[in-house]
């Protein structure tokens, strides 16, 4: 069985779930049994809150035990019995891809093998047979070759929740010179909304409510800070414009894939001021893993 696992900062990704990537350890049996990882002799609460800045994902167990969660959640989505062969297909970004590839593989694979643990109070015993990895954001071409046709040239890039991916495919093919990744994923425009919020009205607005209103939907706050959160994605969008053409690319001569967590918040605040050649926005957060999946599929066929 093969499955597709993308380790976002904000959120861990599979092709049919979607969970925060946070941690939470506890000595004793927590009061909850959602989202609760038991392994080797210690609870983890998975899903609270997001995943603090680390340099590369490696550095602690965190995203070793979310990979755990995710592998539970996406076999109890298919209906497969906890005892499992898994091959396990994830991504890093291209700009890293050559240094990292080895150390995450390695880590993945776990220092035991099969994993034995319990997830919301069902035992798994799961042997990971192999580790294939793939460049983030690349991989929607296997899922969404369609986006592409007809396109000499097009920038992906892929808005993550801590950094921005860009690339410049020509014809269908990642220009290695062109890849870049920028620490402006959507946590820095909500944290800057909130700073802005508390500045301004003196209220502390939350990281759920901030995501709410950037997404257009209801919130129960004032009209002022309403104001303000809207202001700050506007502004935040101009920063991704702006960063983007610095770095060389031309968005009103060219068009341009945008995935990820930041898809949809790019898609509402691009305006017709912009002038972009032709933007398609993929705002399914699932797509990278379900990319990753389809990739090594491929890859096993030949």
């Amino acid at each position: 069985m093969i499955i597709g696992i993308d380790h976002g900062y904000s959120a861990m990704k599979t092709k049919h779930c979607c969970f925060p990537s946070g941690v939470s350890a506890y000595e004793h049996e927590p009061y909850t049994n959602r989202g609760v990882l038991q392994f080797e002799g210690k609870y983890y609460v998975c899903g609270t809150g997001r995943q603090p800045l680390i340099r590369t994902k490696t550095e602690n167990q965190n995203y070793y035990l979310l990979t755990l969660a995710a592998i539970a959640q996406e076999i109890q989505f298919r209906g497969i019995p906890p005892k499992a062969d898994v091959v396990l297909s994830a991504g890093l970004p291209l700009t890293t891809f050559g240094r990292e590839k080895r150390n995450f593989r390695e880590y993945l694979l776990g220092k035991k093998n099969p994993a034995v643990f319990r997830y919301e109070g069902i035992s798994y015993e799961i042997h990971i047979s192999d580790v294939k990895l793939f460049p983030q954001g690349y991989s929607v071409m296997a899922v969404r070759p369609d986006v592409f046709v007809g396109e000499p040239s097009v920038l992906l890039a892929d808005i993550g929740g801590w950094t921005l991916d860009i690339m410049r495919l020509d014809n269908g093919v990642p220009n290695a010179t062109t890849c870049r990744s920028l620490e402006l994923g959507v946590i820095r425009c909500q944290e800057e909304a909130m700073e802005i919020v508390r500045r301004d009205t003196g209220l502390s607005v939350t990281d759920a409510q901030v995501e709410r209103v950037l997404a257009g939907k209801h919130c129960s706050v004032s009209e002022e800070a309403v104001r303000l959160i809207q202001q700050a994605g506007r502004t935040y969008i101009q920063r991704i414009l702006s960063a983007i053409m610095e770095c060389g690319f031309d968005l009103q001569a060219i068009p341009s894939v945008v995935l990820g967590g930041g898809a949809a918040l790019f898609k509402r605040y691009v305006t017709p001021q912009d002038r972009l050649c032709r933007l398609i926005t993929l705002p399914d957060v699932n797509l990278n893993a379900a990319g990753f999946e389809r990739l090594a599929e491929q890859m096993l066929k030949r």
